[in-house]
């Protein structure tokens, strides 16, 4: 049976955890009362246990078990709250003597301070999405009534001039000045939620502006205006916001006067524009939905942790304390209050009657998704797949060996044209298994990775997925090299042979984007549009899960080099001759291979001016220039490759020095929070997500080994009897390893930051904002 401690931090939510009851600490105080007690209960424990026995048992009869006859061993005194914000304040008094006071007089004290802590959390908690509750249902009123509305100009039929036209609502420009930034802030957290909503969604509008419906046009809201904001997440609105704001320019300084005439800016509020509106809205009754049954949550186990830790010190102290301090928590403002739990009844309402079509099966998909099953025939197929890869790769190594062809005086054909597919390929997926690995230790550890990359918990990939897919992958790159090696030897020539490799990389790019819904479509498709997102920086807004991936690639240029180089050889027809110095030779090959070396750095500095734009901090401008150090660096290798002589050396060195301290620092400081002199673990944080210190320690060590990876720029060191591209896949493969490990120290660091501002749910933008004339 598991131990209800182990139930306990298994079910509560991780970044609350802090607003939970200590469990852990009650207990403490209870095991040091139960081992002062030790002594006196050993000696006297054969004269008085058939006398507790004979107590015990006649406990159970009614007339020994009224309350009149009860004794009152403790009494818990209710301090009236100062103010609504605080609440009342509850102080334990003992009654009797224990057999060690002090230590019961600091249980108590700790458990008041429990109650208390618990009280106050889940009354700012309900308060606040009590607050949220209402706004969204006068979101909601308003737009049923523009809904009603348009449908009602609709049945009217429209104009002759607007019959080619979808059907509006006339409104209003607003003629007061909406920085860009304000509209960028009013979208964050929609991108997260595209991916749990139906598919039939409309895109969202494209204008960025803010719009105001007159009042007297079709929606009166109390003498009051609308504003609709519009985000701006991709590049077409990005554009319109730019145009917007230039026209807007121009007729500000064409104008005398700052009013804006009343038929000057006149816009249309079509079904477009309310359908997205629609879709904000529905996303934030998801998320407010979901931080009620967190509350819900939140009540049950607290409760229940106090049934449990009172029944331990009844039993330690043979007093019968839980009944009479459990009256008091049952009556504790969050068992008692029952806000939440209506507004969860009435949000569930809501969505069944205008989201789900009165079907409530429907809704529950979007407001309680179920996580998907995993399965043991995946289990199974890892290891069936593991074990070919293996057999496969001893295969293809002996038959390497015998062949010579990753000595030093290899076949150079070989490895100029088929061993690029292996040196990719192995990167890429033992990157990936790295990332499944990654997951399994976020879930061990309860880093909340979903919440953080803003996942949907229905078609998020578990660890199991992800080595399922890399050892499946792994298995056909090894065995498809195998049959190429095996021909190769037996007197076959490259030109007969060439198109296998080729062949295997185009199933593997029909895979990740074939349209039917098979091979985890949803986690291809979503994986293209990050890839999209990183390319077009900075024109989409940058979300967590874009600046990660982003770092992703930073780690994974060679692998860019050699896609590029293999698209090269087949797309020019060098594969016919196997002219494979062709693309080499070519300067704008090589120009574009240098250009290829410095994209995820521009692509990752693009994204940090992005932010920078949108939230307006510095520290986003500091950011981005840890990336164009690296850029320097790479340019003064390139320039030192072309040119070598001790001038550039001595660049090369000082630039890669400079960006590698500068890289360092941000690793260590900012992406994972460590180096805190201050905290009570050493060089480290106050909070540690992992029990054993020193493996933070020795990942420390490691980040700063495999930064220094460049040095084999310098000093050109090879193993002797293998070949150099051997070596530079082996240097490829430990900066890959560096950023596996690099990709937990980051997130647990951002669960940590969650934690701290007890941030468990998405805070969803409205899209109507109320305003009065004068503003």
């Amino acid at each position: 049976m598991v131990k209800f401690s182990k139930q306990f931090e298994g079910q509560l939510v991780p970044e609350w955890k802090e607003a939970f009851v200590d469990y852990c600490q009650l207990k403490k105080d209870i095991k040091k009362i139960h081992f002062l007690n030790n002594p006196n209960t050993n000696t006297d424990k054969k004269t008085t246990s058939f006398a507790k026995s004979l107590v015990s048992s006649l406990r159970k009869y009614a007339f020994l078990d009224h309350k009149q006859r009860e004794p009152r061993v403790i009494q818990v005194h209710r301090k009236l709250a100062t103010s609504a914000s605080t609440g009342d304040l509850y102080e334990t008094e003992l009654l009797e003597q224990f057999a060690d006071t002090d230590a019961a007089v600091e249980f108590f004290a700790c458990l008041d301070l429990q109650l208390n802590k618990v009280n106050q959390f889940y009354r700012n908690k309900e308060k606040e999405f009590l607050d949220r509750g209402e706004s969204l249902k006068k979101q909601m009123d308003i737009l049923v009534e523009l809904k009603t509305s348009l449908n009602q100009k609709r049945a009217k039929g429209t104009s002759s001039n607007d019959s080619k036209e979808e059907d509006s609502i006339s409104g209003t420009i607003s003629c007061d000045e909406e920085s860009i930034k304000d509209a960028i802030d009013a979208e964050e957290g929609v991108e997260g939620l595209s991916g749990e909503l139906d598919k039939d969604d409309v895109k969202l509008p494209k204008s960025p502006r803010s719009l105001r419906i007159k009042k007297d046009d079709v929606v009166n809201r109390q003498g009051r205006n609308l504003r609709i904001h519009i985000p701006l997440t991709n590049p077409t609105r990005a554009f319109s916001a730019i145009t917007y704001l230039l026209r807007d320019d121009l007729k500000s300084n064409q104008a005398s006067s700052k009013k804006c005439g009343p038929e000057g800016n006149k816009l249309h509020i079509n079904k477009k524009k309310l359908h997205h509106a629609e879709k904000m809205i529905r996303g934030a009754f998801v998320e407010l939905y979901k931080g009620l049954g967190y509350l819900k949550t939140y009540r049950n186990l607290n409760m229940l942790a106090f049934v449990k830790i009172l029944k331990k010190f009844d039993k330690v102290t043979g007093k019968q304390v839980s009944p009479i301090y459990l009256r008091v928590v049952e009556s504790s403002f969050f068992n008692s209050s029952d806000k939440a739990l209506k507004l969860a009844d009435e949000v569930e309402e809501i969505f069944v009657k205008h989201f789900a079509e009165d079907n409530k099966r429907k809704a529950m998909k979007y407001l309680k998704p179920t996580h998907r099953k995993e399965s043991h025939a995946v289990t199974f197929f890892i290891g069936l797949f593991a074990g070919c890869f293996i057999a496969l790769f001893v295969g293809y190594v002996i038959m390497a060996h015998i062949t010579g062809m990753y000595r030093s005086s290899s076949d150079t054909v070989y490895m100029e044209t088929v061993y690029p597919f292996l040196s990719m390929f192995s990167l890429l997926f033992l990157h990936f298994f790295l990332y499944g690995c990654n997951i399994y230790m976020w879930r061990k550890t309860r880093i909340n990775y979903s919440f953080i990359f803003e996942l949907s918990p229905t078609k998020e990939l578990k660890f199991r997925d992800v080595f399922l897919i890399c050892t499946i992958s792994m298995t056909a790159l090894v065995g498809v090299l195998f049959l190429h090696l095996s021909l190769v030897a037996k007197g076959y020539s490259y030109s007969q042979v060439q198109a296998i490799p080729a062949l295997l990389l185009l199933v593997f790019i029909i895979v990740l984007i074939c349209p039917f819904n098979i091979i985890y479509k949803s986690s291809r498709y979503h994986f293209l549009s990050v890839i999209r997102n990183i390319v077009l920086s900075p024109l989409y807004k940058v979300v967590m899960l874009d600046f990660f991936m982003a770092d992703q690639l930073c780690s994974q240029i060679p692998t860019l080099r050699n896609l590029e180089y293999i698209a090269c050889y087949y797309i020019t027809g060098s594969y016919k001759t196997q002219d494979f110095n062709y693309c080499s030779r070519n300067t704008y090959y090589r120009d574009l291979a240098y250009a290829v070396s410095f994209l995820p750095y521009y692509w990752r500095a693009m994204q940090c001016a992005r932010r920078w734009f949108d939230e307006g901090q510095k520290i986003h401008l500091v950011n981005l220039g840890k990336y164009v150090s690296a850029m320097l660096a790479a340019g003064a290798k390139v320039a030192y490759e072309r040119e070598k002589n001790v001038g550039w050396l001595c660049l090369v060195v000082i630039m890669s020095t400079s960006a590698t301290v500068y890289q360092l620092y941000w690793d260590f400081v900012k992406d994972w929070g460590l180096l805190q002199f201050n905290s009570k673990n050493p060089w480290l944080r106050d909070e540690l997500m992992l029990r054993k210190k020193f493996i933070y320690y020795f990942s420390l060590g490691l980040n700063l080994v495999l930064r220094l990876a460049w040095l084999q720029t310098v000093f050109h060191y090879n193993f002797e009897k293998v070949d150099y591209r051997v070596t530079m896949l082996f240097l490829a493969a430990l900066e890959v390893v560096r950023r596996g490990q690099w990709n937990f120290y980051r997130l647990e660091n951002e669960h940590l930051n969650n934690v701290g501002k007890f941030r468990a749910v998405k805070i969803v933008p409205l899209p109507f904002h109320e305003v009065d004339d004068q503003d």
